[in-house]
């Protein structure tokens, strides 16, 4: 008489069978990663609703009611499935800068305002070293400073810019007719190499005068490229307040044709900035293709040795020395410490937006959200390169109230994608969460995302976001940080051929 199979060689059997048709299912499975069932945000369509997301290599290759295969599934119940925050504002290009802004759930970080020169090189510093996504314009202060002290390297160049004490002629002295072609070429090349538009910091460059900034505008018009703008100044006097640098910067796009974005109008309208917006309005209404950003804070910041501290500040800016804080040590200064800390040169910390402005800005449906996010040094510096984003979700719009969701993230991804695919109109793939977009993608807990950086301690990582893709690679996953990738891709112009 045969014997009956005992009870544990049946488990046996059938758990092979089990793990053969599972691994012969992964094998087969359509997608690389499934993020399952999470509330899909897409601000291009307005799709809000319960989807899988099927991902496959650097692409979204579905979105579906579900159930999706795929080699990895990703339970993300509860959470939002959204685009990568892109942020056109991020001057903080190294991957120590990446590590805080993936985990503030950004995907591609741009720097567009001060921009950089030579692009090829800046291009090049950044292969292979990048969390997420990364890009410049040709800036117009380093192309400057390449023509005015012979400099022609990125060290050399940022040295320059960087040094502490008052700023040499390359800020301060009118450039001559052969300069001003050279420096035309400088920014020609830079177009050339790729670099996504102009960018003007015209604050820090008080000897570029009216006719050099014009005939920026004029080339970036001929290449079909936006011109990304710190204003000439700020403040309340006049002249040279914030109203007649915005007049100066709208007047040379009307006249040249020149696309334009206002970088962070907050600090450079101050209480004048909900007025200044509208002056945007009416320009957008007549034709001229100009945009703008804010970022979530009642602080700037920049270099204390910059031309924006010199003789006349306080008048300018409405503030005084207590209004400054040096980030390296948090102090509040005085006149004797900035006369000592403006000598040494570094970071300081401007307190001098109203709430107000801050409200009034985020709320508008065509400006954007963008960080201005500088390096966080030893662990001190400004809380907007590592909170901007989760800030935004967290307390304006689910505390206050200011804001949907679904406008939030509108301003913080597809926005700023639409305002760079003119240049690079591959950024059409980003900013959304779509079949046959790039699997850019931000996966975060609407109940609980806050940022936890502060001005007093700004290396602190946003909360409440669970996991950041880029190029379909997990930059971020439950939370914490993915070791040993570095996905991000250049976002590069292709130029046009009558640019050289």
């Amino acid at each position: 008489m045969r014997s009956r199979p005992s009870l544990r060689l049946i488990v046996r059997v059938v758990a092979l069978a089990t793990i053969q048709l599972a691994s012969r299912a992964n094998a087969q499975a359509p997608y690389d990663v499934v993020l399952r069932g999470g509330r899909v945000m897409d601000p291009e369509s307005g799709l809000d609703a319960v989807r899988d997301v099927g991902i496959r290599g650097d692409r979204i290759a579905a979105v579906a009611k579900g159930p999706l295969l795929g080699r990895v599934i990703v339970d993300v119940r509860d959470l939002v499935v959204a685009p990568g925050f892109v942020d056109l504002h991020a001057h903080a290009q190294d991957l120590d800068g990446n590590r805080w802004q993936a985990q503030d759930g950004v995907t591609t970080a741009l720097e567009m305002e001060i921009g950089a020169w030579p692009i090829a090189e800046w291009y090049a510093s950044r292969t292979g070293r990048a969390l997420i996504n990364y890009g410049s314009t040709v800036g117009h202060i380093a192309a400057r400073v390449a023509v005015i002290t012979g400099a022609s390297n990125l060290r050399d160049i940022l040295r320059e810019q960087r040094a502490p004490g008052r700023r040499g002629d390359w800020a301060y002295r009118a450039a001559t007719g052969d300069e001003l072609d050279q420096l035309d070429l400088n920014l020609r090349r830079g177009l050339a190499e790729g670099g996504l538009g102009i960018g003007l910091g015209i604050n820090y460059t008080p000897g570029a005068r009216r006719e050099e900034i014009y005939r920026v505008f004029r080339l970036a018009a001929e290449a079909g490229v936006t011109v990304h703008v710190h204003t000439r100044s700020a403040g309340f006097q006049e002249p040279g307040g914030s109203m007649d640098a915005i007049q100066e910067v709208l007047a040379d796009a009307a006249v040249s044709g020149a696309s334009l974005h206002i970088v962070h109008l907050g600090s450079s309208g101050l209480a004048q900035a909900p007025m200044l917006v509208r002056m945007l309005d009416g320009a957008r209404q007549r034709g001229l293709d100009v945009t703008t950003e804010v970022y979530p804070y009642t602080a700037g910041s920049t270099l204390l040795q910059s031309a924006i501290f010199d003789s006349g500040w306080q008048e300018h800016l409405g503030i005084s020395y207590k209004d400054l804080q040096w980030a390296a040590t948090n102090e509040r200064l005085t006149a004797e410490t900035f006369a000592s800390y403006r000598q040494v040169g570094g970071w300081v910390i401007i307190h001098n937006i109203p709430d107000s402005t801050v409200d009034a800005l985020l709320v508008h449906p065509r400006v954007m959200i963008a960080s201005d996010g500088v390096p966080i040094v030893d662990g001190r510096g400004h809380p907007r390169g590592a909170g901007t984003y989760a800030r935004v979700l967290g307390r304006y719009v689910r505390e206050q109230k200011k804001l949907t969701l679904m406008e939030a993230l509108r301003k913080m991804s597809y926005l700023p994608a639409e305002r760079v695919r003119t240049a690079v109109p591959a950024m059409g793939l980003k900013g959304r969460v779509k079949p046959g977009a790039d699997a850019d993608l931000t996966v975060f807990d609407p109940a609980h995302v806050i940022d936890r950086a502060t001005f007093e301690n700004p290396a602190r990582a946003s909360a409440g976001i669970a996991f950041v893709m880029v190029a379909g690679t997990f930059v971020v996953r439950d939370g914490k940080l993915v070791d040993g990738v570095t996905p991000g891709r250049p976002v590069r112009r292709v130029p046009k051929p009558s640019v050289r």
